[in-house]
């Protein structure tokens, strides 16, 4: 094949990308990736960590069950990167009874497809992590639940997929796809068209506009979403931390910092948010709703700062298909800020749905294109 032809042409350069790129080459298929800046540049390594079970909607818990089963465990010696993949647990917490309400229901769903949750009293939870807040009453508690360093993780696939021959092309931007005799075929660039066999689009919230240049469309719109990384602190918890409100979550790292990402709902207010940058409302509006839950972050410093946008579905679930109406075409995105801990199980799916038509060893049945057409 010629330098801007592939069997799979994958446009999108995040953790989705570039894991399923290392799958599909570990199967003995020519990659060509295709990212508009850098690799990992967005909500891939833009996010605070978690790879949770607990809190999500049963139509993606199988990913989420087989990923932490079967891959997280031995992804850091497979990829041959610490992904400091830390499985000590999530506790999402709750200050009120409607929280209550909100961890129980998620906790209920949860447990009827088998994952081990369980909601726990704030005594309870302070046993757990000493150092939650007396007004937190009640959490949700999964022990298999963990957390992970997106940047190396994503970094980790990349290295793994270079190695085995992918190609990655940096800085074009794609403007379209293009069927030649009724299938996808072209990929339409700023550097001129990219050909392959198949092609999968998971660019996030700008895949939408590109699927449409094939006459398809999700209901996906981009979120706007922060991190904070504090100064180093002393170790004081290894587990993942929430709210029912999903107002904020994050960790401590293994070199002490604390990763906290939220979202202020001040973002109508930022200015700069195409240039992934915070200001001054919406970082101290996060670290109040954090101090709530753990006042004894009050005084720590907060050094660093990044923002992204997530690319978030009408439902709040990905698609994750090949397109039917459009043959050779497959879609994975609209993670709605909770692909990082799905991705390693997520890039399995995809290869399998790439070069067997189906996945065969997770079921992602309910994740199809298909659910947002008219049923009349």
């Amino acid at each position: 094949m010629g330098e801007k032809s592939a069997d799979v042409i994958i446009i999108g350069g995040g953790i989705v990308g570039c894991a399923t790129a290392y799958r599909l080459a570990k199967r003995g298929v020519s990659v060509i990736v295709l990212e508009k800046k850098e690799i990992g540049n967005g909500g891939s390594c833009r996010n605070a960590g978690g790879v949770r079970q607990s809190a999500r909607n049963p139509k993606e818990l199988p990913l989420a069950m087989y990923a932490v089963a079967n891959i997280w465990p031995t992804l850091s010696e497979e990829l041959g990167v610490d992904t400091e993949y830390c499985q000590k647990g999530n506790i999402r917490l709750g200050l009120t009874e409607k929280d209550i309400g909100v961890l129980q229901a998620h906790t209920e769903k949860s447990t009827k497809v088998g994952l081990d949750v369980k909601m726990v009293d704030g005594d309870e939870a302070r046993e757990i992590c000493p150092y939650i807040s007396e007004h937190v009453i009640a959490a949700s508690w999964c022990p298999t639940d963990g957390h992970a360093n997106p940047l190396k993780t994503t970094l980790g696939f990349y290295k793994k997929a270079l190695e085995l021959g992918v190609t990655f092309i940096t800085g074009v931007t794609v403007h379209g796809i293009k069927k030649v005799k009724g299938k996808a075929r072209l990929v339409e660039t700023d550097d001129g068209d990219y050909e392959g066999d198949h092609i999968l689009l998971c660019a996030g919230y700008e895949s939408r506009k590109i699927a449409n240049t094939v006459g398809i469309d999700v209901p996906v719109e981009r979120q706007f979403n922060e991190v904070l990384v504090t100064e180093v602190m002393p170790q004081m918890f290894d587990v993942m931390i929430g709210v029912a409100g999903g107002e904020f979550y994050g960790h401590q790292a293994e070199n002490g910092t604390f990763v906290l990402g939220g979202n202020s709902g001040l973002q109508a207010f930022t200015s700069n948010n195409d240039h992934f940058v915070t200001n001054s409302l919406t970082a101290p509006c996060i670290s109040r709703g954090i101090m709530k839950y753990f006042p004894v972050l009050k005084n720590a410093k907060v050094v660093r700062t990044w923002s992204g946008w997530y690319d978030q579905c009408i439902d709040v679930l990905p698609v994750i298909d090949n397109i039917k109406e459009v043959p050779g075409l497959t879609c994975a995105f609209g993670f709605s800020g909770h692909g990082f801990g799905i991705s390693p199980a997520t890039s399995l799916a995809l290869s399998e749905l790439i070069l067997d038509g189906k996945s065969t060893t997770i079921d992602i049945s309910q994740l199809t294109y298909d659910r947002f057409k008219s049923k009349g």
